[in-house]
């Protein structure tokens, strides 16, 4: 596209469909069953997509891809899903999905009844063994706590080795946590909740739709808006809009603080400074794939859309809807100055009663921006809301009680960095 027409069709989309956004409606939306917790089954993930772009749009961001007019950067991935019925009775007691039970994110399908059996802890670890004395007919069961160390995690990885020759439960007593693989076992790997399990089970009847999706085409949605100096350097803000998906019919992860808080303050952002502008160029990135292994943020590393020795400083953001008790800056130890800015700048506004330090950590959308020498924050709130990939995190759990006020630091922040 010329560059005059660019110019004018700029001023023209920014004219236009300039409105501010309410962001809780915004946030509300995201975690609702319409977008199937922005994952793989239904299309969740392209209709978060399409939404947050219209958004974009209407608040008058302008779209990053000039030359087809575009807010999408599409990538590529294999992902496994679970599309179909998913089911378990044990013994005579029916499961509820997401509440007693999870299935493994890369667990095999399965149609039928098996009995159970116990192995010992010594027995697990000598898989030949394990694998000698099966039958078809039959499913390993394994209590996976009470050990000490990293035993637990330890055992966790012999039975996944094991779910590629057999079916696998897994009887646990912390709380079920989800999560998205690339990947799919040959048979089904179940995760019980103790407390639902009134004596020594025998017997399982299980049901397990999934649907490895070679190629899974995913989009970052990324809009911008120019500065209002010349030649001024680039501040991004970042957050991933993706999540979990579904799990069978009947279950899905909303996903409230993780994600749809952080792209919802994408949201209150951009409605600031698309009406008070910035010294810096805005560039406003939602990622796709980060919960299957910060894939979006590492494909426009790898494929930049800007220059990113023009990026002056990025601020990654996860987990926006609590902050009673402040905020983490991952990175903060590295970027020293810029930590320092944001800690003058809280304690000037009272905004948050704390706000961490944190080291370098490969736990979100910055880690491959800060890899390709791009100096930039991770910040996450701190609060009561305990709810992480499982299915209670809501909208109707989110508190908002620091939302505006780390908008507004991050206002000023941007306002004030050099």
């Amino acid at each position: 596209m010329h560059k005059s027409v660019w110019i004018v069709l700029c001023a023209i989309y920014s004219f236009s469909f300039s409105q501010k956004i309410d962001y809780k409606k915004f946030t509300e939306a995201l975690c609702s069953s319409e977008f199937h917790g922005r994952g793989y089954v239904n299309q969740g993930d392209s209709l978060a997509a399409n939404y947050i772009a219209q958004t974009f749009s209407q608040i008058g961001l302008l779209p990053i891809n000039q030359s087809n007019y575009s807010y999408f950067q599409n990538f590529s991935f294999p992902v496994n899903t679970f599309p179909g019925e998913v089911s378990l009775q044990i013994d005579s007691s029916i499961l509820l999905p997401g509440i007693h039970f999870l299935v493994d994110p890369s667990s095999g399908e399965y149609t039928g009844n098996l009995k159970l059996k116990f192995v010992s802890t010594s027995d697990l670890y000598n898989q030949r063994c394990v694998l000698n004395n099966w039958t078809d007919d039959h499913a390993l069961i394994f209590r996976n706590y009470g050990f000490g160390g990293d035993t637990v995690t330890k055992i966790r990885q012999y039975l996944q080795q094991l779910a590629s020759k057999i079916p696998i439960i897994e009887i646990v007593n912390t709380k079920l946590t989800w999560s998205v693989s690339q990947k799919k076992y040959s048979y089904p790997y179940i995760i019980v909740q103790d407390s639902v399990l009134k004596e020594t089970p025998k017997s399982v009847s299980l049901k397990v739709d999934a649907q490895l999706v070679p190629v899974h085409t995913a989009r970052n949605v990324i809009g911008y808006l120019p500065a209002t100096k010349k030649n001024a350097k680039t501040l991004v803000f970042s957050a991933h809009y993706d999540h979990l998906g579904r799990m069978g019919n009947d279950v899905y992860f909303p996903g409230g603080n993780d994600n749809a808080s952080g792209t919802a303050m994408l949201v209150f952002l951009a409605n600031y400074f698309k009406k008070h502008g910035s010294k810096y160029n805005l560039v406003f990135m939602a990622f796709a794939g980060e919960e299957i292994g910060l894939l979006g943020s590492q494909y426009f590393v790898s494929n930049p859309l800007i220059n990113l020795k023009d990026i002056r400083f990025l601020i990654n953001l996860d987990i926006m809807g609590s902050g009673e008790d402040g905020i983490t800056a991952v990175n903060g130890t590295l970027f020293e100055k810029e930590f320092l800015l944001l800690q003058k700048i809280n304690k000037k506004q009272k905004a948050l009663p704390i706000i961490k330090k944190r080291g370098p950590a490969a736990n979100s959308d910055h880690f491959y921006f800060t890899q390709a020498g791009v100096p930039g924050f991770f910040i996450y709130t701190m609060g009561p809301n305990k709810n992480y990939h499982d299915i209670n995190d809501t909208y109707e759990n989110l508190s908002f009680k620091a939302f505006e006020k780390i908008g507004e630091l991050l206002i000023a922040f941007t306002q004030k960095l050099n």
